[in-house]
Protein backbone atom coordinates (compact mmCIF):
# COMPACT_ATOMS: atom_id res chain seq x y z
CA UNK A 1 0.00 0.00 0.00
CA UNK A 2 1.23 3.71 -0.75
CA UNK A 3 2.32 5.84 1.63
CA UNK A 4 0.01 8.23 2.79
CA UNK A 5 2.01 11.72 2.98
CA UNK A 6 1.45 14.32 5.59
CA UNK A 7 -0.27 17.50 4.37
CA UNK A 8 2.61 19.74 5.35
CA UNK A 9 5.97 18.99 3.24
CA UNK A 10 9.47 18.70 4.74
CA UNK A 11 12.09 21.94 4.40
CA UNK A 12 13.09 22.13 1.31
CA UNK A 13 16.59 20.03 1.13
CA UNK A 14 18.14 22.62 -1.16
CA UNK A 15 19.15 26.71 -0.23
CA UNK A 16 17.45 29.74 -2.22
CA UNK A 17 18.93 30.68 -5.09
CA UNK A 18 19.26 35.20 -4.68
CA UNK A 19 16.12 34.42 -2.72
CA UNK A 20 14.28 32.54 -4.62
CA UNK A 21 13.00 29.29 -3.15
CA UNK A 22 13.67 25.80 -5.19
CA UNK A 23 10.52 24.60 -6.99
CA UNK A 24 8.55 22.45 -4.85
CA UNK A 25 6.41 18.94 -6.53
CA UNK A 26 4.42 16.28 -5.24
CA UNK A 27 4.27 13.02 -6.72
CA UNK A 28 0.48 12.45 -7.48
CA UNK A 29 -0.87 9.65 -5.15
CA UNK A 30 -2.30 7.15 -8.10
CA UNK A 31 1.01 7.53 -9.96
CA UNK A 32 2.61 3.98 -9.10
CA UNK A 33 0.98 2.21 -11.80
CA UNK A 34 1.88 4.37 -14.17
CA UNK A 35 5.46 5.62 -13.12
CA UNK A 36 8.56 3.18 -11.78
CA UNK A 37 10.73 5.93 -11.76
CA UNK A 38 10.71 9.30 -10.48
CA UNK A 39 12.52 9.66 -13.53
CA UNK A 40 9.41 8.64 -15.73
CA UNK A 41 7.73 11.12 -14.16
CA UNK A 42 10.00 13.88 -14.31
CA UNK A 43 10.10 13.26 -18.57
CA UNK A 44 6.52 12.72 -19.05
CA UNK A 45 5.47 16.17 -16.68
CA UNK A 46 8.38 18.47 -18.29
CA UNK A 47 9.88 16.66 -21.55
CA UNK A 48 6.64 18.03 -23.65
CA UNK A 49 7.45 21.55 -21.77
CA UNK A 50 11.27 22.39 -22.07
CA UNK A 51 12.15 18.85 -24.08
CA UNK A 52 13.47 15.48 -23.10
CA UNK A 53 17.01 16.58 -23.31
CA UNK A 54 16.77 19.09 -21.23
CA UNK A 55 15.11 17.01 -18.14
CA UNK A 56 18.01 14.41 -19.01
CA UNK A 57 20.58 17.15 -18.30
CA UNK A 58 18.96 18.52 -15.02
CA UNK A 59 18.72 14.92 -13.87
CA UNK A 60 22.46 14.07 -15.03
CA UNK A 61 23.38 17.23 -12.83
CA UNK A 62 21.83 16.15 -9.49
CA UNK A 63 19.15 19.36 -9.72
CA UNK A 64 16.13 17.26 -9.02
CA UNK A 65 16.13 16.30 -5.62
CA UNK A 66 14.28 14.34 -2.69
CA UNK A 67 14.38 14.52 0.74
CA UNK A 68 16.90 11.44 0.56
CA UNK A 69 18.90 12.93 -2.19
CA UNK A 70 19.61 13.85 -5.80
CA UNK A 71 17.41 12.04 -8.22
CA UNK A 72 18.63 9.36 -10.27
CA UNK A 73 18.23 7.08 -12.78
CA UNK A 74 16.76 4.33 -10.46
CA UNK A 75 14.85 6.51 -7.99
CA UNK A 76 11.72 4.45 -7.38
CA UNK A 77 8.82 6.47 -7.49
CA UNK A 78 6.78 7.29 -4.39
CA UNK A 79 3.43 8.20 -4.34
CA UNK A 80 2.79 11.12 -2.35
CA UNK A 81 6.33 12.13 -2.03
CA UNK A 82 8.28 15.00 -2.79
CA UNK A 83 10.97 16.17 -5.38
CA UNK A 84 12.88 19.96 -5.12
CA UNK A 85 14.74 21.50 -8.05
CA UNK A 86 15.73 25.22 -9.40
CA UNK A 87 14.02 26.08 -12.98
CA UNK A 88 16.38 27.44 -15.13
CA UNK A 89 15.51 31.60 -15.11
CA UNK A 90 15.44 33.52 -18.62
CA UNK A 91 17.46 36.71 -18.27
CA UNK A 92 15.10 39.65 -16.55
CA UNK A 93 14.92 43.21 -17.12
CA UNK A 94 16.24 44.94 -14.03
CA UNK A 95 13.61 47.30 -12.15
CA UNK A 96 15.43 50.27 -11.74
CA UNK A 97 13.55 51.55 -8.65
CA UNK A 98 14.03 50.46 -4.94
CA UNK A 99 11.99 48.79 -2.43
CA UNK A 100 12.03 51.24 0.53
CA UNK A 101 10.78 49.55 3.80
CA UNK A 102 8.63 51.89 5.88
CA UNK A 103 8.34 49.41 9.03
CA UNK A 104 10.63 46.16 10.61
CA UNK A 105 9.99 44.56 13.28
CA UNK A 106 11.12 41.16 14.79
CA UNK A 107 7.53 40.37 13.32
CA UNK A 108 6.20 41.82 10.11
CA UNK A 109 8.11 44.22 7.25
CA UNK A 110 6.36 46.69 5.82
CA UNK A 111 7.51 47.25 2.03
CA UNK A 112 6.75 50.41 -0.12
CA UNK A 113 6.83 48.49 -3.44
CA UNK A 114 7.42 50.40 -6.74
CA UNK A 115 5.68 50.11 -10.14
CA UNK A 116 6.90 46.90 -12.32
CA UNK A 117 7.86 45.40 -9.53
CA UNK A 118 6.27 42.36 -8.98
CA UNK A 119 5.55 41.24 -5.10
CA UNK A 120 6.39 37.68 -5.24
CA UNK A 121 8.15 35.56 -7.89
CA UNK A 122 5.43 34.37 -11.17
CA UNK A 123 6.25 33.60 -14.39
CA UNK A 124 8.43 36.09 -16.16
CA UNK A 125 9.31 37.22 -13.16
CA UNK A 126 11.47 35.66 -10.55
CA UNK A 127 14.37 37.81 -9.62
CA UNK A 128 12.85 41.38 -10.23
CA UNK A 129 10.48 40.82 -7.27
CA UNK A 130 10.04 42.93 -3.95
CA UNK A 131 10.00 39.03 -1.62
CA UNK A 132 13.43 38.22 -2.90
CA UNK A 133 14.75 41.63 -3.11
CA UNK A 134 14.02 41.99 0.86
CA UNK A 135 15.12 38.54 1.38
CA UNK A 136 18.63 39.27 0.32
CA UNK A 137 18.52 42.98 1.40
CA UNK A 138 17.32 42.43 5.18
CA UNK A 139 19.19 38.91 5.32
CA UNK A 140 15.70 37.45 6.04
CA UNK A 141 15.11 34.09 4.00
CA UNK A 142 12.16 33.04 5.64
CA UNK A 143 10.59 36.07 4.99
CA UNK A 144 7.04 35.43 3.19
CA UNK A 145 3.97 37.67 1.94
CA UNK A 146 0.53 38.26 4.14
CA UNK A 147 -0.94 39.29 0.79
CA UNK A 148 -0.44 40.40 -3.08
CA UNK A 149 -0.43 43.56 -5.24
CA UNK A 150 -0.20 43.83 -8.77
CA UNK A 151 2.78 44.19 -10.29
CA UNK A 152 1.80 47.79 -11.86
CA UNK A 153 0.83 48.75 -8.56
CA UNK A 154 2.79 51.01 -6.23
CA UNK A 155 2.75 50.98 -2.73
CA UNK A 156 2.46 49.20 0.91
CA UNK A 157 2.92 45.16 1.04
CA UNK A 158 2.90 43.76 4.41
CA UNK A 159 4.93 40.92 4.81
CA UNK A 160 5.74 38.08 8.01
CA UNK A 161 9.46 37.57 9.10
CA UNK A 162 8.83 33.92 10.59
CA UNK A 163 6.83 31.37 9.25
CA UNK A 164 4.97 30.46 12.66
CA UNK A 165 2.92 34.26 12.13
CA UNK A 166 2.19 33.54 8.68
CA UNK A 167 -1.17 32.63 9.23
CA UNK A 168 -2.34 35.14 11.79
CA UNK A 169 -1.44 37.56 9.04
CA UNK A 170 -2.99 36.30 6.41
CA UNK A 171 -6.10 35.92 8.32
CA UNK A 172 -6.35 39.64 8.68
CA UNK A 173 -6.77 40.09 4.80
CA UNK A 174 -8.56 37.18 4.62
CA UNK A 175 -11.29 38.02 7.27
CA UNK A 176 -11.42 41.61 5.86
CA UNK A 177 -9.90 43.02 9.30
CA UNK A 178 -7.61 45.32 7.01
CA UNK A 179 -8.44 48.88 6.55
CA UNK A 180 -6.92 49.47 2.65
CA UNK A 181 -6.61 53.06 0.99
CA UNK A 182 -6.22 53.61 -2.52
CA UNK A 183 -5.20 56.49 -4.52
CA UNK A 184 -5.73 56.79 -7.80
CA UNK A 185 -5.78 59.44 -11.07
CA UNK A 186 -7.95 59.81 -13.50
CA UNK A 187 -10.11 62.01 -15.62
CA UNK A 188 -12.11 63.87 -14.29
CA UNK A 189 -16.38 63.99 -15.12
CA UNK A 190 -18.35 65.76 -12.74
CA UNK A 191 -21.49 64.26 -14.06
CA UNK A 192 -20.19 61.33 -12.29
CA UNK A 193 -21.39 61.51 -8.50
CA UNK A 194 -19.51 61.00 -6.29
CA UNK A 195 -18.82 59.31 -3.16
CA UNK A 196 -20.49 56.26 -3.82
CA UNK A 197 -19.71 52.49 -3.40
CA UNK A 198 -19.06 50.01 -6.27
CA UNK A 199 -20.35 46.50 -5.99
CA UNK A 200 -20.46 43.72 -9.02
CA UNK A 201 -19.40 40.06 -9.44
CA UNK A 202 -16.02 40.48 -10.86
CA UNK A 203 -14.51 36.64 -12.30
CA UNK A 204 -10.46 36.44 -13.40
CA UNK A 205 -10.56 32.91 -15.64
CA UNK A 206 -7.17 31.52 -15.65
CA UNK A 207 -4.32 32.12 -18.56
CA UNK A 208 -6.57 35.60 -19.41
CA UNK A 209 -4.95 38.78 -18.60
CA UNK A 210 -7.84 40.69 -17.81
CA UNK A 211 -10.77 40.40 -15.05
CA UNK A 212 -14.59 40.85 -16.27
CA UNK A 213 -17.66 42.14 -14.54
CA UNK A 214 -20.19 39.94 -15.01
CA UNK A 215 -24.15 39.70 -14.18
CA UNK A 216 -24.06 35.76 -13.83
CA UNK A 217 -24.37 35.20 -10.23
CA UNK A 218 -24.38 37.51 -6.87
CA UNK A 219 -21.85 40.84 -6.48
CA UNK A 220 -18.32 39.32 -4.53
CA UNK A 221 -16.38 42.72 -4.84
CA UNK A 222 -16.89 46.23 -3.14
CA UNK A 223 -15.42 49.63 -3.48
CA UNK A 224 -15.66 53.05 -2.24
CA UNK A 225 -14.86 55.87 -4.50
CA UNK A 226 -14.53 59.56 -3.58
CA UNK A 227 -13.05 62.75 -5.08
CA UNK A 228 -10.35 64.23 -3.28
CA UNK A 229 -9.32 66.71 -5.75
CA UNK A 230 -9.35 67.89 -9.53
CA UNK A 231 -7.38 70.15 -11.54
CA UNK A 232 -6.81 70.49 -15.00
CA UNK A 233 -8.81 68.12 -16.11
CA UNK A 234 -7.53 64.85 -14.64
CA UNK A 235 -9.43 63.71 -10.62
CA UNK A 236 -7.57 62.41 -7.38
CA UNK A 237 -9.57 59.65 -6.17
CA UNK A 238 -9.86 57.87 -3.00
CA UNK A 239 -10.65 54.22 -3.17
CA UNK A 240 -11.49 52.01 -0.65
CA UNK A 241 -12.28 47.94 -1.42
CA UNK A 242 -13.87 46.09 0.97
CA UNK A 243 -13.08 43.30 -1.05
CA UNK A 244 -9.66 41.95 -2.44
CA UNK A 245 -10.90 40.28 -6.50
CA UNK A 246 -8.09 40.81 -8.94
CA UNK A 247 -8.01 44.20 -10.23
CA UNK A 248 -11.03 45.08 -8.57
CA UNK A 249 -10.29 49.03 -8.23
CA UNK A 250 -9.30 49.11 -11.85
CA UNK A 251 -12.61 47.65 -12.98
CA UNK A 252 -14.41 49.52 -10.98
CA UNK A 253 -13.04 52.43 -12.06
CA UNK A 254 -12.95 51.65 -15.23
CA UNK A 255 -17.26 50.54 -15.05
CA UNK A 256 -17.93 54.68 -13.84
CA UNK A 257 -16.18 55.52 -17.06
CA UNK A 258 -13.16 56.96 -15.18
CA UNK A 259 -10.58 54.02 -15.77
CA UNK A 260 -7.17 54.59 -14.03
CA UNK A 261 -4.54 56.65 -16.26
CA UNK A 262 -2.32 54.51 -18.27
CA UNK A 263 -4.23 51.35 -17.22
CA UNK A 264 -2.78 48.67 -19.97
CA UNK A 265 -6.09 46.53 -19.39
CA UNK A 266 -8.90 48.28 -18.63
CA UNK A 267 -11.50 49.42 -20.93
CA UNK A 268 -9.84 48.06 -23.27
CA UNK A 269 -6.18 45.42 -23.94
CA UNK A 270 -3.54 47.60 -24.94
CA UNK A 271 -0.39 45.74 -26.92
CA UNK A 272 2.11 44.32 -24.48
CA UNK A 273 4.87 47.45 -24.79
CA UNK A 274 2.42 49.90 -22.88
CA UNK A 275 2.18 47.88 -19.61
CA UNK A 276 6.24 47.69 -19.78
CA UNK A 277 6.18 51.34 -20.76
CA UNK A 278 8.26 52.99 -17.14
CA UNK A 279 7.88 56.80 -18.39
CA UNK A 280 3.60 55.84 -18.11
CA UNK A 281 2.73 54.06 -14.81
CA UNK A 282 -0.64 53.03 -13.91
CA UNK A 283 -1.81 55.63 -11.61
CA UNK A 284 -2.96 53.60 -8.81
CA UNK A 285 -1.24 53.60 -5.41
CA UNK A 286 -2.18 51.06 -1.90
CA UNK A 287 -1.33 54.52 0.38
CA UNK A 288 -2.19 53.10 3.78
CA UNK A 289 -2.72 49.81 5.56
CA UNK A 290 -4.42 49.77 9.09
CA UNK A 291 -5.33 47.02 11.44
CA UNK A 292 -5.02 45.77 15.02
CA UNK A 293 -1.92 43.43 15.07
CA UNK A 294 -2.93 39.94 15.50
CA UNK A 295 -0.01 38.92 17.99
CA UNK A 296 0.33 42.61 20.05
CA UNK A 297 -3.36 43.45 20.38
CA UNK A 298 -1.88 47.50 18.79
CA UNK A 299 -4.10 49.31 16.33
CA UNK A 300 -1.00 50.21 13.86
CA UNK A 301 -1.52 52.52 10.53
CA UNK A 302 0.86 52.70 7.93
CA UNK A 303 1.51 54.69 4.99
CA UNK A 304 2.86 54.94 1.64
CA UNK A 305 5.93 57.59 1.46
CA UNK A 306 5.06 57.51 -2.38
CA UNK A 307 3.48 59.97 -4.46
CA UNK A 308 1.64 59.41 -8.09
CA UNK A 309 3.55 61.01 -10.91
CA UNK A 310 0.30 62.57 -12.53
CA UNK A 311 -0.79 64.21 -9.34
CA UNK A 312 2.71 65.42 -7.84
CA UNK A 313 2.64 66.72 -4.56
CA UNK A 314 -0.55 65.38 -3.16
CA UNK A 315 -2.89 67.62 -1.85
CA UNK A 316 -6.25 68.74 -3.98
Amino acid sequence: MARRAGRRPPPSPLPQRAGVDAVRLRLPGDGAARWATVREHLLGRYGPAVGADRVEAMLAEGRFVTAHGPVGAATPYEPGGWVWFHRDREPETEVPYEVRVVYRDERIVVADKPHFLATTPRGRHIAQTALTRLRQELDLPLLSPAHRLDRLTAGLVLFVVRPEDRGAYQSLFRDRQVRKEYEGVARHDPAVRLPRTVRSRIVKERGRMAAEERTDGPPNAESRVELLGHRDGLGRYLLLPATGRTHQLRLHMSGLGLPLLHDPLYPRLLPEAAAEDWSRPLQLLARALEFTDPLTGRAVRFESRRQLAEWPGGGT
